[in-house]
């Protein structure tokens, strides 16, 4: 059915802007949709929609399937409207979590996001350790190099991910992983729920990280620890992954009340 007309609508419209945001709110009721269904929905000619999708798709507003040619959500729309609500919401609300996880593992923790095809720290608290790893909130960095951008792009597709990463990887220690080592791991961390970055962005740095999920599921971030590879054995990762599955488990109590 079309979107229904309201009362309070302006009276000199810009048609094709507001065409374009009809499209965006039909994605609401729509995770896919292709030109004849934009089409239909909006009463215009396919060329035309095929024009609107051409155009958001440019801006990051809608991705196509490469395989089906169908439209969804795209990066720009997801951070748009994770934005808004990170700032008051998961950034204060996670933060009486990652400090008192920082405090029990006297370790470095960080909350981070996907962006694109990088990861952005969002809050963190650095560890009570003469020798320890650095808070880097703000800082982008490869999500394939990071043990939390590990967890983000187990969501993704192997079609999504070649999307992201259409050339090699670029390499910053020699354990960086390559494309298809990435896809084999990437696999591992679905199935066991955690990630590891082993010296893979930083010779010298070991990183965990899980998934921070929102109440229908959806993995909407990562907490991860990080520490000096020395300091971090092998037998350690599983008490780590308890904990912090247990401060994930509490940022996503605390967000859906």
């Amino acid at each position: 059915m079309r979107i229904d007309e309201d009362a309070s609508a302006p009276r000199h419209p810009v048609g094709a802007v507001d065409q374009a945001l009809q499209l965006l709110l039909l994605l609401r009721m729509h995770p896919e949709l292709r030109v004849t269904d934009v089409a239909r929905e909006l009463g215009v000619a396919p060329s035309t929609a095929h024009r609107h999708l051409s155009t958001l798709q440019y801006r990051g507003f809608v991705t196509q399937d490469r395989i089906t040619r169908a439209y969804r959500t795209g990066p720009a729309l997801i951070e748009l409207g994770f934005s808004s609500t990170r700032a008051i919401d998961l950034r204060s609300v996670s933060e009486p979590h990652l400090r008192a996880l920082s405090v029990a593992l006297r370790e470095t923790v960080n909350l981070m996001v996907l962006q694109d095809s990088s990861v952005r720290f969002i809050a963190g608290f650095e560890a009570d350790q003469r020798t320890r790893t650095h808070v880097l909130t703000g800082t982008l960095l490869p999500a394939y190099a990071t043990s939390g951008g590990k967890v983000l792009l187990a969501e993704l597709s192997r079609e999504e991910l070649r999307a992201l990463y259409p050339r090699a990887l670029r390499r910053f220690t020699p354990h960086t992983r390559t494309f298809t080592q990435l896809l084999d791991e990437l696999a591992l961390v679905s199935m066991r729920g955690y990630a590891v970055n082993d010296q893979e962005s930083v010779t010298g740095l070991r990183a965990i990280a899980v998934p921070l999920r929102d109440r229908g599921g959806t993995t909407i971030a990562a907490v991860a620890m990080s520490a000096p590879s020395a300091r971090l054995s092998d037998r350690g990762i599983r008490e780590v992954v308890v904990r912090l599955r247990g401060c994930a488990a509490g940022i996503r109590a605390h967000l859906t009340r």
